[in-house]
């Protein structure tokens, strides 16, 4: 296993102990997907159902972004998705700046070995971790160039669960990506 493969970060990750969080975490949640994928889904930490398995975006918000990639043509086999934060907040809070900056590590080697064409940000969480961003409403659907990356932004999926209202607007924003991907 060589230092800088994905299998590498991954048990990095399963064993990691750097912050609080692993105290209270059932697995770790490294990334997981398509180590020649074009498109690298980004989105806050794991939740209930992801920390229970050690697998990213299996739970209802998943199950979203499954909907959303398929309407738009593509598989979850295709594209690789992980999170800014690897392990579950007690009680699903936002993952603080320190837990932010700790996992930043793994984020930035997963992407340095991907190499993705897209990286699309779901979510606050994410957008402000990755971007500076602010206000995801404002900025959805949007593509940004940031030190020679291309980033989508788009809501994270979970908000779909609480406002069925975004289903459409995630739907329509991951068709935005793939058509932009096909160009």
């Amino acid at each position: 296993m060589t230092e800088n493969s994905l299998e590498s970060i991954k048990s990095q990750v399963i064993s990691c102990t750097k912050c609080e969080l692993c105290k209270s975490r059932k697995n770790a949640v490294p990334g997981k997907g398509n180590q020649n994928a074009e498109i690298v889904f980004i989105g806050e930490a794991p939740g209930r159902s992801e920390d229970k398995i050690g697998e990213p975006f299996v739970g209802a918000a998943g199950k979203r972004l499954t909907e959303a990639l398929e309407e738009a043509g593509l598989s979850r086999d295709s594209v690789y998705i992980t999170n800014v934060v690897k392990c579950r907040p007690p009680d699903n809070r936002v993952p603080n700046q320190k837990e932010r900056e700790t996992c930043r590590n793994y984020l930035e080697q997963e992407l340095a070995i991907l190499k993705p064409k897209i990286i699309c940000v779901m979510g606050n969480t994410a957008y402000n971790s990755l971007l500076d961003g602010k206000d995801i409403t404002k900025n959805r659907g949007r593509f940004l160039e940031k030190d020679g990356k291309l980033y989508f932004i788009t809501i994270h999926p979970a908000a779909t669960i609480y406002n069925q209202e975004l289903v459409q607007i995630l739907k329509e924003d991951i068709k935005t990506l793939h058509d932009k991907l096909k160009k």
